[in-house]
This record gives C-alpha cells, sequence and structure tokens, in this order.
C-alpha cells in the first residue's frame, strides 16, 4: 500500500524587478506583522490575559485601517494570516514547554520569507503565478513535480546570498516502503571518518568547509573591514560571504542526501548513536569541525527516509559504552585515552578498531532493543535533543 506524503520540492527563480520588489515588500509586512502581533500578545500576557489567533487575526484587520499601516494593504493578505498562526503555533510550543518565548524578527537575520495558500497563487500548466503579480515565475524546473500533483503550498524565500527559491507542499504517491530487507547496520559517526559502519566501511568526511576556508577567511577580512551600515561596499561584501557559505552548504547537503538514501535504500535497520551536538559545539576546538560534519542533519535525514520507505532507526542510549565494549566476548576495557585507536581485549585477546568496534556494539544494541528494549531506547522526533557525552564525542577528533 502505497504512503502519501507531504514533500515539499524547492526551485531557484529569478524574479523580475518588480516581482522582487513586490516579494520584498511582502517580506517586511511578514515581519511586522508578526512582530506587531507578537508585541500585543506579550502586552497581554504581562496583564495575565491570553489572546489567541483568531484576537490577532482581528488586530490585522484594524491595523489595515490606519493610516500608518495602510500599506499593509499594498501587498497579498495571505501571507500576513501565515506568519499569524506562525506566532500561534509558537506560542502553543511554548505553552507546551517545548520552545522558548517567541522572537522578534531582525530585518538583517531572521529568514526572508512568505507563505502563499491555494487561494493566493495558481499552478497551471507548469506555470505559477502568485497574488499580485502579472506575471508568473521563471522557475528552473530542475526536477519534475509528481504526475499529478497540485501544490497545496507555496512559500518564497531569497537567501542571505540573494538567491531566490519557490518551495511547493505537494502529496507525492511515488514515495512508497521499500521490499523489506534482512539486512541492519550500525552508524558511528565521527570526523576523521564521517561515518563507520559495522561492516566494516569508513566513508571519508569531505571537510566541505575546510575546502573553502580560505576564500571564506578573506571574504570574512574585507567585510570586517567596510563601514558598518548599510552601504553599499558592506553589502557586496556581506553578499560574498554569504555566497561561499551557500556554496559550502549546497556541497554538505547534497552528500548528506546520497549517504542517507543509499544506507535507506540498503538495510532494514539502522542504529545510530545518541548525540547532544548542541553542547558538543561549546567545545571551541571542535566546534567548527562538527558543525561542518552536520551530524544533525544526517540524522534527521535518516529520520524521515526511514519513516517514508518503511524502515526502523534506533538510537542508542548515549551512557552506553560502545568504544569501550567487546564486540566478540562482551568484556568491558577500563579507561581509553582518546589517541587510543586501536585496543586488544585482555578478556579474549581480540584487536579492534575503536571505530569499527563502536558501530558492531552500537549495532548489537540495536537489535536487542528490538527484542527487549534493554539499554537503548528509540529515535526521538526532535533532532535537537541528541545526547552524548563530551568524552565520548571526543574520541573521534583525529
Amino acid at each position: 500500500m502505497a504512503t502519501h506524503v507531504k514533500r515539499a520540492f524547492k526551485y531557484r527563480f529569478y524574479p523580475t524587478d518588480a516581482q522582487a520588489a513586490e516579494l520584498s515588500r511582502t517580506f517586511g509586512c511578514v515581519r511586522k506583522v508578526y512582530n506587531m502581533a507578537l508585541h500585543a500578545r506579550t502586552e497581554a500576557w504581562a496583564r495575565q490575559e491570553r489572546v489567541n489567533y483568531n484576537q490577532t487575526s482581528a488586530m490585522l484587520t484594524a491595523w489595515k485601517k490606519t493610516e500608518e499601516h495602510a500599506y499593509l494593504n499594498e501587498v497579498s493578505s495571505v501571507p500576513l494570516q501565515q506568519a499569524l498562526r506562525h506566532l500561534q503555533v509558537a506560542f502553543t510550543s511554548f505553552f507546551g514547554k517545548r520552545a522558548k518565548y517567541p522572537r522578534f524578527k531582525s530585518r538583517k537575520k531572521s529568514r526572508k520569507s512568505a507563505e502563499y495558500t491555494t487561494s493566493a497563487f495558481r499552478y497551471r500548466d507548469g506555470q505559477l503565478s502568485l497574488a499580485k503579480m502579472a506575471r508568473p515565475l521563471d522557475i528552473v524546473w530542475s526536477r519534475p513535480l509528481p504526475d499529478g500533483a497540485v501544490p497545496s503550498m507555496v512559500t518564497v524565500s531569497r537567501d542571505a546570498a540573494g538567491r531566490w527559491f519557490v518551495s511547493l507542499l505537494c502529496d507525492d504517491p511515488s514515495v512508497k516502503p521499500l521490499p523489506t530487507l534482512d539486512t541492519a547496520v550500525g552508524i558511528d559517526v565521527g570526523l576523521n571518518h564521517l561515518l563507520t559502519l559495522s561492516t566494516g566501511e569508513r566513508v571519508t568526511n569531505p571537510r566541505h568547509e575546510r575546502r573553502d576556508r580560505a576564500r571564506l577567511a578573506v571574504a570574512q577580512g574585507r567585510l570586517a573591514k567596510k563601514a558598518k551600515g548599510d552601504g553599499a561596499n558592506r553589502t557586496k561584501a556581506r553578499r560574498k560571504v554569504a555566497k561561499i557559505h551557500a556554496r559550502i552548504a549546497d556541497r554538505r547537503r547534497d552528500h548528506l542526501h546520497k549517504l542517507s538514501t543509499r544506507l535507506v535504500r540498503e538495510n532494514q535497520t539502522l542504529v545510530i548513536e545518541d548525540l547532544t551536538v548542541r553542547n558538543l559545539v561549546k567545545n571551541r576546538s571542535l566546534a567548527r569541525a562538527i558543525s561542518d560534519a552536520a551530524w544533525v542533519e544526517f540524522r534527521t535525514m535518516l529520520e524521515y527516509k526511514a519513516a517514508w520507505y518503511g524502515r526502523e532507526l534506533i538510537a542508542v542510549d548515549r551512557f552506553f559504552p560502545s568504544s569501550r565494549l567487546c564486540s566478540h566476548c562482551g568484556a568491558l576495557a577500563g579507561r581509553m585515552p582518546l589517541n587510543v585507536r586501536e585496543w586488544t581485549c585482555e578478556n579474549c585477546g581480540t584487536t579492534h578498531d575503536r571505530d569499527v568496534n563502536a558501530a558492531e556494539n552500537l549495532l548489537a544494541a540495536g537489535l536487542a532493543v528490538t527484542v527487549c528494549g534493554a539499554g537503548v531506547r528509540p529515535q526521538r522526533r526532535t533532532p535537537g535533543r541528541h545526547s552524548a557525552t563530551k568524552q565520548e564525542a571526543l574520541r573521534r577528533e583525529p
């Protein structure tokens, strides 16, 4: 039976000057409405009152009628309403103790985007037209949409490098569970090798950021010398830095997509460690390398692809001693310095490669949870809550 999933298809497009101006104006209005609604709800919160989405929607109608905010009528009302819905979700997460209190959006640092529901766009014959625009967007269709797919949501965004993107949310009937396999793999992430598998395979860490580090340092140095403000020279310098970062992120994301897809297609069960990456990056000597490895992004890809294709993903408990446990006899070794990459079990005499041994132990622990659930726990839905001790992460530094 096919599994229908909501899937976003992202494309780059090149707006005309008029379209770029209209979208930029829309981004500004979205940010303004979000901030005004947040301010109103914060004041109500101080008075111990609750304000919901319907009340902020009524506020938006009143704001449009004032002379000060009459410019809100110049853009489509749908992205403005979507901003209020996003604020409602943020407050729901806050009251549910799943997130911090919502913050105001910054003109320079916040993501520039706008969402359009079906009433505010038209998709016909491969052409997409947005409300308040006469011409369709000039989209580079790098891949086709699924047959018969009809977008239910369109998100337009512009990144720090000045590139324009449009994301179309569709039901994708082509995503269906893959044939069941009898294979399983343990995955040990690291820095010298991005992945070490229980099969003995090692995946080299491409170190995408290191390849462009010299260019990035030059661009950042030139940016630092520009006078602060909104001057044209500083804007150009900032754009050059952003383009280098975008190039690094694009290459990293492409590599992780290919790698995660291959692992999910080839294995029925995947076992990983439960890492607290947000704590690990606090270590100044490892922060850059860990961020470049993008363990969180890799895990997120494994999570949703495993759900798509009927695979099982298991995360091993943070206190599981995968490196010091002999995968042959089960004996636990004593303290093991980080520079020890190979060690011999005193009980059975087996010589282990540290990372391969860890991957094999992860696999064994992951298979155990399918039987009795001892010593491990299922993967968490929030990628940012991975956990592991600092020493267990430090051991991967070459």
